[in-house]
């Protein structure tokens, strides 16, 4: 991608934001509303203009139902990929709520910040993440805790997904949470296989450099993201919180081999026992964005 090429497109995704931010900023700060569109519609601005394409298979959670979602983390990238199926917010360190432009990106997805050095934080969390879902929103938490190179999967972190618990006693009324397995891997790049050289031009992971990072992704050509929503887990007040993250680690660990051997990605994990009103639900939907 050339120079003018790239500064076009950056140009675009300004407008986008100019056009969509502040009408954003004043339904949620104004007039309080839990206004979604906006976000969705950026970051598939962003994914036209920069040569991604999101594919999608399993079922999702339908609309309107809450739901924790685990994913693995391989990218910056993997906000854009997932925030673009759908409307829903993010967990994430407090750290990015200071980057320029990224903070603000960030604040208008209404993430909810972690601060990582502060005692009690992840109950503070747990707790404004549970009053999302009580009130039927989609709240992704990246449950490796960082970002990895995409060659291997990191194990799930447990601590916050006491926020399921949370919602529970948030709303007495209902009897379960919907844990939501979610697999985001980048298969192809130019319309072929990514190598394990070219991983580093896609994921972003312990001291890399974000500017040089960004300009070796532009000039890489059009990429391919698969999103993968395994069998959701029911959680219930008698729910063990580290058997059910370790249910969703492996179901995100089969997707992500199921991919690797060429598949869709949906073979189930062994042992996750999908919520009652997902079962049968096995058909696969392809969906491009």
């Amino acid at each position: 991608m050339s120079r003018l090429g790239i500064a076009w497109r950056v140009a675009a995704l300004g407008l986008a934001f100019a056009v969509l931010g502040p009408p954003h900023w004043i339904a949620l700060r104004l007039l309080r509303r839990r206004a979604a569109l906006a976000p969705v519609l950026f970051h598939r601005v962003f994914l036209r203009l920069f040569g991604v394409r999101v594919m999608q298979s399993g079922t999702p959670p339908a609309p309107g139902e809450a739901a924790l979602v685990l994913a693995n983390h391989v990218s910056w990238l993997d906000i854009i990929a997932v925030g673009s199926l759908r409307p829903l917010s993010f967990v994430a360190k407090s750290e990015i709520a200071g980057w320029p432009l990224i903070g603000a990106l960030a604040g208008l997805q209404r993430t909810i910040y972690i601060d990582r050095q502060r005692r009690g934080a992840t109950a503070t969390v747990s707790t404004a993440m549970g009053h999302r879902l009580a009130e039927g929103e989609l709240v992704v938490l990246f449950a490796e805790g960082t970002t990895g190179d995409g060659t291997r999967l990191l194990p799930f972190r447990s601590s916050l997904v006491g926020a399921a618990r949370a919602a529970l006693q948030a709303e007495a009324g209902r009897g379960r949470v919907r844990l939501q397995p979610l697999a985001i891997t980048y298969p192809r790049r130019n319309g072929l296989p990514v190598t394990r050289a070219e991983r580093a031009e896609i994921a972003w992971y312990g001291d890399m450099e974000l500017a040089p990072h960004l300009a070796a992704f532009v000039q890489g050509g059009p990429i391919d993201v698969h999103v993968v929503w395994g069998a959701p887990i029911v959680f219930e007040a008698t729910t063990d919180r580290k058997a059910a993250t370790a249910a969703a680690e492996a179901e995100v660990r089969a997707a992500l081999r199921g991919i690797g051997a060429g598949g869709d990605g949906a073979a189930p994990a062994p042992n996750v026992r999908p919520a009652a009103s997902d079962r049968g639900l096995q058909g696969q939907e392809i969906a491009t964005v």
